[in-house]
């Protein structure tokens, strides 16, 4: 009896030991496997090359992304920015309008008063003129008057000459006057 037991005994290790075998090899093999493919530089690098493009097929998705984004936000402040331009144009030429109307207004009236005052004038120039011939015609003798009287009747028969004369004689004055304007220039 006692060599029986032992016999089952055995077999029952070498049952476990093959097990063991068999699940030891299979560990020596994933081993193997993951030493084979660490020293396997070039898959290595081949699955880094792999993430590596993958990770900047990424990137780029996102840089695309965020650029269309910031294109259309660009594109929108522009075209608020143009709106505003064209506002605030809008209103600069509006106001322009106004100021430029105002302004001819305020010529039109000044000048209309400017040519008021000057009938005002001319009318009580005529009157004084008027009123200093009729003094001058009272209070200067008669013989004077005909002397006078007569100078004009010869200066309306020889108006040419006298035309010429009073042309001259202004000719010179200017002449006169710009010479004496040029040496206290200089």
């Amino acid at each position: 009896m006692n060599q029986q037991p032992h016999r089952d005994k055995t077999a029952d290790d070498l049952g476990e030991l093959r097990a063991q075998a068999e699940h030891t090899r299979d560990e020596l093999g994933r081993t193997v496997e993951a030493l084979a493919a660490k020293a396997d530089v070039k898959a290595q690098a081949g699955e880094k090359v792999a993430e590596a493009r993958e990770k900047a097929a990424v990137a780029t998705e996102k840089a695309k992304v965020k650029a269309a984004v910031a294109g259309d936000l660009v594109k929108e402040k522009a075209a608020q920015s143009a709106d505003l331009v064209k506002e605030k144009t809008a209103v600069a030429s509006e106001k322009a309008a106004v100021a430029s109307d105002l302004v001819k207004e305020k010529a039109a009236v000044a000048t209309e008063l400017a040519k008021e005052k000057a009938a005002v004038a001319s009318d009580l120039a005529r009157e004084k003129a008027a009123q200093t011939a009729d003094l001058v015609q009272e209070k200067t003798p008669d013989p004077v008057l005909e002397k006078a009287g007569a100078v004009a009747d010869k200066a309306k028969a020889n108006r040419t000459p006298l035309l010429a004369g009073a042309a001259a004689l202004a000719a010179f004055l200017i002449l006169r006057r710009t010479r004496r304007g040029r040496r206290g220039r200089r």
